[in-house]
């Protein structure tokens, strides 16, 4: 018999950091669908069970329902009550005060309270979840925590121990293409010597020895190395810390396709000594020189 496909129902206030669960989800490798209509969540179930590369999915289904709201006990019995679904439903809950202080904040409406107040809409909104948070499976209060607590507390219900929540893109780049505008580190290797001016490697790549062997031989290639992984080393778990679920370092030459390619290769090598996820990517390295 096939493995149930594993359903998660992400509901509770506006405001308790559904966004936040929902980025989460995603990076727990389910396939995630915000202010689903309850009238469509089994079809969207087997949707997704029949495609091989997801084995599990999380819901969004709330107050934004609106007319469609009371459809939604009915749906999640409809999907609990199936043997090839494994279904759990997370509510998350704040307190009011905390709740309008973050409406304040954002100065956005609540989505009960188009014509009153954001606390009138608040409590509108939790009688009207009242059933729903009675049979939720797990109820987390986001009043004191942070984005980052409150992913890890998702990460403890709700991850396997072996996804990873944090990877690595390891770029390598030309200046003269232009920066890459994703890059969180961008590292500058044209001070090294450039292998373009030599007939013998001017048509290789950092992918190739020779051209690895003649980056890395001066010592000034060495230091500028070593100090690379030191301030990675430091860094990289800080920005785990701060709850980032990807980091993209992208190393930089003229062309983008002997010292960069040489440095990134490197990186790529020793991070995944270290174990991390990465993802190695060389942008130019395959344009005219």
């Amino acid at each position: 018999m096939a493995k149930p496909l594993q359903v998660v129902i992400i509901t509770g206030m506006s405001g308790a950091g559904k966004t936040v669960a929902v980025q989460s989800f995603e990076d727990l490798g389910y396939f995630v669908i915000d202010n689903m209509l309850p009238n469509l969540a089994e079809k969207f179930a087997d949707v997704i069970q029949n495609a091989a590369e997801f084995d599990k999915m999380a819901m969004v289904m709330d107050s934004r329902s609106q007319e469609f709201y009371d459809q939604i006990l009915p749906c999640i019995q409809r999907l609990k009550s199936r043997a090839d679904l494994q279904v759990e439903i997370l509510f998350l809950d704040a307190s009011d005060v905390e709740l309008v202080s973050r409406y304040k904040e954002t100065r956005r409406s609540h989505p009960l309270s188009r014509q009153g107040g954001v606390l009138e809409g608040i409590q509108k909104e939790r009688t009207l979840l009242s059933d729903l948070k009675s049979q939720a499976d797990v109820v987390i209060d986001t009043t004191e925590l942070t984005p980052r607590n409150l992913r890890l507390r998702i990460d403890d219900y709700f991850g396997d121990g072996q996804t990873s929540s944090f990877f690595v893109e390891v770029m390598s780049f030309g200046f003269k293409y232009g920066l890459p505008l994703d890059a969180d580190i961008v590292m500058d290797a044209r001070f090294l010597p450039n292998p373009f001016y030599l007939p013998e490697l001017k048509h290789l790549t950092g992918n190739d020895q020779p051209v690895q062997d003649y980056v890395m031989q001066s010592q000034l290639a060495k230091d500028f190395y070593s100090h690379l992984k030191a301030l990675l080393k430091v860094a990289l778990p800080g920005y785990i810390q701060e709850g980032k679920s990807s980091l993209t370092i992208a190393i930089g030459c003229t062309g983008g396709q002997h010292r960069s390619v040489t440095i990134a290769n490197l990186l790529n090598q020793d991070l995944r000594k270290g174990g991390y996820t990465v993802n190695l990517h060389h942008r130019d390295v395959d344009k005219a020189k």
